[in-house]
């Protein structure tokens, strides 16, 4: 007997990275290219409002500690920054457009209906990520179907197909429907040529249709075209991680405990229906590979027939969060104080933090990559950008240390355990002090050459220093004059200065070319190792080398 879930919601986020603005306003603030662009479907959502607080808001803001309160909702006005003049360090942009979305999860199979709840994008201040969050729910869904969904719906472009050239690994249609039903846009999944045609021709993957519609006025990187409509420059963006979006899930069904234990491996590791679509089918991995997958994988503290929700079990691999949970207890699926409210708020967030830091990391080491790959040692210009794109760089991660990398979010038990699970499978605290040490080494490098530079210059200023000495001893001993002209006619005088400028500027200049060769000469006299017999040998065979 398949297994039905009475209610079912599913959070997709997706992480972008923006690519660099020439405007100087439109690089602090990229935000302000979307909303400013005419006929821009995105506002600035405004969930934190005194006048719209709601308890479990409240809940939300007190579950964190205060340096990831001043992050997510920013300071007074009187104690805020210049900078964000006391907001928050996080832009949230949302859309109400689509009311909607519509999957062919498989070709002969009806389709299912999600309603939408939000779909938002996620701006932070000085680091170049945005975030595009899609939430969709439905009610009354078989088992099989939900894991479908989780498995199928967040995939950026499909990985491949089939041998009737049917889409594999992901949904074979998705519409976006609008209030009344029409439909906004359809993915386009199944045109294989399309994908190939621009793989070969830009070395980069091509995004489905819906979700490039989504993104509009953000444009990928690579898409075709350099303007929009209205002739303005969109702005671009580029893919970061794996295109499978990160997943958070929300399951509310009757008897929890009727999971077998695939059903679970299933929903935690997000690896989709078993092989008859039923619920209990085998492991989708070989035993051995997920025999700790309770020990790794599950949060069970609430796991239990006691407390306010019996039965809830929290499963997390990193990519994913899925909460499951008995639809009869009212604490489960309370939305503004039970274990629902907490899924959509305190959650997501600690869920949304964790990959946006790993995004940013990945950002930043990106853009050594595309540094390095754009330089040209014999171009000057072009070590010109390299450095200013490096000293930018570090420059912009001290302030992503300072500002958004924390290892603890909350001090209470539960958030404080997931978001360590969650952190933990992606790899945060490996992944920061590698990119630190990759940033910290190329900023080290700079100043290396800065610093081997100004002790060349050095050397040379000392040895033309030390040439200028001799003359100026030689023509200024007790300050008399080699050439009597004081009483000569001023266009003689002058005749005389010139000589002596243009005379000076050549010997200098001689000076300063030839001030490396010199610079040895120095050394190999001031060598008190050498005999003088040997230093005469090496200054004669060092002059027929000049000759």
């Amino acid at each position: 007997m398949t297994i039905m879930i009475r209610h079912f919601r599913q959070r997709l986020l997706w992480p972008l990275q923006l690519m660099p603005r020439t405007d100087e306003r439109l690089r602090l603030q990229p935000w302000a290219a979307v909303l400013e662009r005419p006929g821009s479907p995105w506002r600035e959502a405004a969930e934190m409002r005194r006048s719209r607080l709601h308890e479990r808001h409240y809940q939300e803001f007190v579950t964190f500690l205060p340096h990831v309160q001043r992050f997510l909702y920013g300071d007074s006005a009187r104690a805020g920054s210049a900078r964000t003049g006391g907001g928050s360090s996080m832009r949230v942009l949302r859309r109400d457009d689509v009311a909607a979305v519509r999957l062919h999860l498989h070709p002969g199979q009806p389709p299912v209906e999600l309603a939408v709840e939000h779909i938002d994008l996620y701006f932070f201040h000085d680091v170049d990520v945005v975030m595009l969050h899609v939430e969709v729910h439905a009610d009354a869904l078989p088992l099989p179907v939900v894991q479908e969904l989780l498995y199928r719906f967040g995939r950026a472009y499909p990985p491949g197909w089939d041998g009737q050239g049917e889409p594999i690994h992901c949904a074979r249609t998705v519409e976006w429907l609008g209030v009344d039903g029409q439909v906004l846009c359809a993915s386009d999944a199944a045109d294989r040529e399309a994908f190939l045609d621009f793989v070969g021709t830009h070395r980069a993957p091509r995004l489905t249709a819906h979700w490039r519609w989504l993104l509009q006025p953000l444009r990928p990187e690579l898409d075709e075209g350099a303007d929009d409509d209205d002739g303005l420059a969109p702005l671009r963006v580029r893919q970061i991680e794996y295109h499978r979006m990160p997943v958070m899930a929300w399951l509310a069904l009757d008897d929890p405990a009727a999971l077998s234990r695939a059903d679970f491996i299933r929903l935690g590791l997000v690896a989709g229906q078993g092989a008859q679509g039923e619920a209990g089918a085998d492991l989708p991995f070989a035993a051995h590979h997920v025999a700790d997958f309770e020990a790794r994988h599950c949060y069970d503290r609430f796991w239990g027939a006691g407390g306010a929700a019996p039965f809830t079990r929290y499963l997390c691999c990193g990519h994913a969060l899925v909460v499951v949970g008995r639809a009869d207890s009212r604490f489960f699926v309370d939305r503004e104080r039970g274990v629902l409210a907490q899924f959509r708020h305190q959650h997501f967030l600690m869920f949304l933090i964790a990959h946006f830091q790993k995004a940013a990391l990945l950002m930043f080491s990106d853009r050594l990559v595309v540094a390095l790959d754009a330089l040209s040692i014999h171009d000057a210009s072009s070590v010109k950008r390299f450095k200013r794109a490096v000293r930018g760089n570090f420059e912009t991660f001290l302030r992503f240390t300072h500002r958004y990398w924390f290892h603890d979010l909350s001090e209470q038990a539960q958030t404080r355990a997931l978001h360590r699970l969650c952190a933990d499978h992606l790899g945060l605290d490996t992944l920061y002090p590698e990119v630190r040490e990759r940033v910290s080494e190329m900023n080290t490098y700079l100043d290396t050459d800065s610093l081997r530079r100004q002790a060349n210059t050095v050397v040379r200023l000392t040895v033309v220093t030390i040439a200028g000495l001799i003359g100026t001893l030689s023509t200024g001993f007790l300050g008399m004059n080699l050439l009597d002209e004081a009483g000569s006619s001023w266009s003689r005088r002058v005749l005389i200065l010139v000589l002596t400028l243009a005379a000076s500027l050549l010997l200098t200049g001689y000076m300063i070319v030839r001030s490396k060769r010199l610079s040895d000469f120095l050394d190999m006299l001031s060598d008190e190792r050498l005999t003088l017999r040997e230093k005469l040998g090496m200054a004669s065979s060092a002059g027929d080398a000049k000759t």
